[in-house]
């Protein structure tokens, strides 16, 4: 959405009226910027209207703002020079089941002329949405978010600050997990049915389509599966799942964290993206007499998505935190190969119950919930359509675990690992011609300046001293 028509004008007052009667008193403007940090401007609900006008100002340089809120610059943006307007999508606003008197509203960012900004993530996503269905695919994405809840330390006990290594930060671990149940338990069920039902209620109450909402791997974490829709809806939904988990958990004296790794040397939190591929109703993932049952189209989609991991890291897993969870052997995909129903694959092929029409479709494992989510489905989605164009491949599947395989096995079929670091995957997007020319100079550059500050800030940074200063940032 863009600066307003006087339709538009029309339909915020209405809005407004409508959530004035629902006694919601303010809204919650939010974008993401290239840490993968949702920031937002807020406006009292009767200024709804003159917002979807005439915009709300912000700076650009929070484009290049890193995860602790140091400023960076790239060729085009940085310096206090410059403003935006924020332009909240009416369809999308959604009245906040946990925060009483609150809205919520994804904005897309144009210049004071009303041009589209070049760094604007959430349109980025929509215009290779827009390129997709120009190449007649029609592609659902949804995302399993998972978090850690934590108690407050007890009495006498000092929270982590989580601030800049070598600060005052408590390195140790001082947070105690509410269950210590099996992983995957019943146990951890009970322990916080109170909070989990109303994760649960608050999720359903905002319209977000929830597949699965269970206990996972790592002490106190947890996982919550949005439904398969379109992939602008997909990263909106994605934002308001994780703010949604944020308010729920501070209502119950709890405080959720989705860095990607909580503890270091612990199972870190995911943020696996899911995606489907359609020739209007057809799926591309159910042809009955292909290879894996993938249409062609679909073959060279997901092997260009294959053939740009190395790059995507720097997309999905942003953070220097996100190459502590990255590690072979622990089912983040740590291995540039794909296999059918393999868990240890970077692409897992996902074949389904035969008459589920959601079943058939890919899952991308090394993402973590640090990552931009218009980031994410936008490259995913150029890398895609650039093995479209280029005629992709899929090599052979892989089964089992590709780091048991020895180094001369995986040598021999041509496994190699992904990106072990961000200076690594920075470096790969830096080359990626496909993604440079998706994204664009501006917001290119600017992703490539983020990571190069984070990466730089933790160069001598050891695990614990990672984890600590990203721990309360996600």
């Amino acid at each position: 959405m863009g600066p307003g028509s006087a339709q538009e004008w029309g339909d915020a007052r209405r809005t407004a009226a409508r959530l004035d009667a629902e006694h919601v008193r303010a809204i919650a403007l939010t974008w993401v910027d290239n840490a993968g940090i949702a920031r937002t401007k807020t406006v009292p609900t009767a200024r709804l209207a003159p917002a979807v006008q005439r915009g709300v100002g912000m700076s650009p340089v929070f484009d290049v703002f890193t995860s602790d809120d140091a400023v960076t610059a790239s060729a085009h943006l940085g310096g206090p020079d410059g403003d935006l307007r924020l332009f909240p999508d009416l369809e999308r606003i959604t009245v906040l089941a946990a925060q009483p008197g609150w809205a919520w509203a994804p904005v897309d960012r144009y210049d004071q002329l009303g041009t589209p900004h070049p760094g604007c993530q959430r349109q980025f996503a929509r215009r290779m949405v827009d390129r997709a269905a120009d190449a007649g695919l029609d592609l659902r994405m949804g995302f399993e978010t998972e978090w850690v809840v934590t108690r407050p330390p007890g009495p006498g006990r000092q929270p982590d600050g989580g601030g800049r290594p070598g600060g005052s930060a408590d390195i140790a671990d001082p947070l105690e997990h509410p269950c210590a149940g099996p992983a995957y338990g019943m146990t951890r069920v009970v322990e916080l049915s109170d909070y989990l039902r109303d994760v649960a209620e608050a999720l359903a109450l905002q319209g977000v389509d929830v597949l699965q909402l269970h206990p996972e791997y790592a002490p106190g974490q947890f996982e919550v599966s949005t439904a398969p829709a379109d992939p602008l809806r997909a990263a909106d939904d994605l934002v308001l799942v994780r703010e949604t988990v944020r308010a729920v958990s501070l209502r119950h004296g709890l405080r959720a964290s989705f860095a990607p790794v909580f503890v270091a040397g612990q199972v870190g939190n995911g943020c696996h993206l899911h995606l489907s591929l359609h020739r209007g109703e057809h799926s591309l993932h159910r042809a009955p007499d292909a290879r894996w049952g993938l249409d062609a189209d679909a073959v060279r989609f997901l092997g260009g998505v294959l053939d740009a991991l190395p790059a995507l890291l720097a997309i999905g897993c942003p953070s220097p935190a996100s190459y502590l969870r990255l590690a072979p052997s622990v089912w983040a995909g740590a291995y540039q190969c794909w296999g059918v129903e393999n868990r240890e694959a970077a692409l897992r092929l996902v074949t389904g119950a035969p008459g589920d029409p959601d079943g058939g479709h890919a899952e991308i494992k090394p993402f973590d919930a640090a990552a931009n989510p218009y980031l994410a489905v936008g490259t995913v989605i150029a890398a895609g359509l650039h093995g479209l164009s280029a005629g992709a491949e899929l090599p052979p599947p892989v089964s089992g675990d590709p780091g048991a395989l020895g180094v001369r096995e995986r040598a021999r079929r041509g496994i190699v690992r992904l990106p072990s670091s961000l200076t690594e995957s920075t470096d790969r997007l830096a080359r990626s011609t496909a993604l440079a020319e998706a994204m664009g100079e501006v917001l290119h550059g600017a992703v490539i300046a983020v990571r190069r500050a984070e990466a730089t800030h933790f160069a001598d940074s050891e695990p614990e001293e990672i984890a600590a200063a990203t721990r309360w940032r996600y």
